[in-house]
């Protein structure tokens, strides 16, 4: 009795033994499977952004028949008719304008920046532009250098500031890989430093271009003033003429600039996010955003920053149509304006989404140029997001044939105001070594984009779309 007992105790073991491994077997083929149906479409979608992409001749068309976009110009409202009209040749489920009031500042005439009295070199003009947002004024005085906020402030409670411009020279790091981390450690000095050298004194504020590059092309970008102190003219020099110019204060002991600005800072402006989208089938109010910024500074075209992210998340949403896929979630293009100088777009959609009752399920922002792709990066909510960031790696498999990386950390400006909504954010990362080459300066033209390049990033966040729709976070 004992041994039949056992016997049978053994073949029930065995036959659940045999089950598991069989339904596991099964798990694990049918998974297998799913990972090369989606290896596959994924194909597709670089094949059909390298092979009939469409950003690289809208980005033509934006950087050299529209050119820069500052918000409240002219270039920034044909910017926005003519995106319109390009979404609404797709066959999108909607496409529409969301209105935003934005800043509405203008350069005027040139800068002219001058060294003056040099006992080596005379007097010669220094590469320069308005900081955007500064106020008008002309000014000569002697220039006092600054690397570091502890060195301002030793100067400034010495009286040595007063009556004199303060020169910031604190360079880009050049050795941190990532460019934007060493961008992030000096930019401060453009933002804040006009302010705080006025509460010392100052007249005026020289900042040294934020760029890794020696090169003559200054770079411009927004500055923000504190009321409690009086309003001075501040304006972005070259590197080159930085160079020049503390190589004067170190040879000679002294040296005096005079600083004419002609800029001027009118009453917001009307303006509008443009936005198409595909419409979700199951999900219709869970949001899938692929956007950039259309507005750009008022040198250049604007081509990496951002014209590059603007058409590369429409011809996201044109390669999905194109490809037939009906999307679970809604998937939604985002052309915000004005994240240059105000972030005005941003907040106007977020405000909206909120009001509208969406989730905004996955916000991919790309704003860093059309260079050649390197991954994504992600911030979330860990408590909403812990499974996801866990399984990373899952989708990173499927990117690792085109070179692509993921990590935690870092999204985007335009997104970041939908961080209340507890929805994922991600940046789109492509090779930043030559980002700040052209960022914010007359060079960042249509000829410095590479074609391939360009669709590449397209189609990269075309295969982060699909897989977030398929598997949700």
């Amino acid at each position: 009795m004992e041994n039949r007992l056992s016997k049978k105790l053994f073949w029930r073991s065995a036959c659940f033994t045999l089950s598991f491994i069989f339904t596991l077997t099964l798990n694990v083929s049918a998974q297998t499977k799913e990972h090369e149906t989606d290896a596959t479409f994924i194909d597709r979608i670089y094949d059909q952004s390298l092979t009939d992409g469409r950003c690289y001749p809208w980005l033509e068309f934006l950087s050299l028949q529209i050119g820069h976009r500052l918000s409240g110009s002219p270039g920034a409202a044909k910017a926005v008719n003519w995106t319109k009209s390009m979404l609404d040749t797709l066959g999108l489920d909607s496409v529409w304008l969301q209105p935003c009031m934005v800043p509405h500042w203008v350069r005027g005439e040139p800068e002219q920046v001058r060294l003056i009295g040099s006992k080596k070199n005379g007097t010669f003009p220094l590469a320069a532009l308005a900081l955007g947002g500064s106020v008008a004024g002309k000014v000569q005085a002697d220039v006092v250098e600054v690397d570091s906020w502890e060195q301002l402030d030793q100067l400034g409670a010495a009286g040595k500031l007063k009556g004199k411009i303060a020169f910031y020279n604190r360079p880009m790091d050049p050795t941190k890989i990532r460019t934007f981390e060493a961008y992030g450690g000096c930019v401060d000095q453009r933002v804040g430093g006009a302010s705080r050298a006025s509460k010392y004194g100052a007249v005026a504020v020289l900042v040294r271009s934020m760029t890794l590059r020696l090169d003559d092309f200054p770079h411009t970008g927004t500055m923000h003033y504190d009321s409690a102190y009086t309003l001075i003219p501040a304006a972005a020099i070259s590197t080159i003429a930085a160079e020049a110019l503390s190589q004067t204060l170190r040879e000679e002991g002294r040296a005096k600039v005079s600083i004419q600005l002609n800029c001027k800072t009118l009453p917001d402006a009307p303006s509008f996010n443009v936005i198409g989208e595909i419409r979700g089938s199951d999900r219709p109010n869970d949001i899938i955003l692929v956007g950039g910024h259309l507005d750009s500074w008022d040198v250049g075209h604007g081509s990496h920053d951002d014209g590059a992210g603007v058409v590369q998340s429409m011809d996201v949403l044109r390669v999905l149509k194109t490809l037939g896929y009906r999307p679970r979630h809604t998937i939604r293009c985002v052309l915000f304006m004005n994240e240059e100088n105000g972030l005005r777009g941003g907040k106007a959609y977020a405000k909206e989404a909120a009001r509208k009752g969406e989730f905004p399920l996955a916000s991919i922002e790309s704003d860093a140029g059309g260079f050649t792709p390197r991954g994504f990066s992600f911030e979330g909510d860990e408590s909403v997001f812990g499974k996801f960031f866990e399984k990373l790696t899952t989708y990173e498999s499927h990117f690792a044939p085109y070179g692509l990386q993921f990590r935690k950390g870092g999204s985007g400006a335009d997104i970041s105001p939908l961080r209340g909504m507890k929805g994922l954010l991600s940046g789109y990362s492509p090779d930043s070594q030559r980002y700040f080459d052209y960022h914010h300066a007359e060079s960042d033209t249509f000829d410095k984009v590479n074609k391939r390049e360009l669709e590449l990033g397209t189609a990269s966040m075309a295969a982060l779309v699909y897989l977030i729709d398929k598997y949700g976070l």
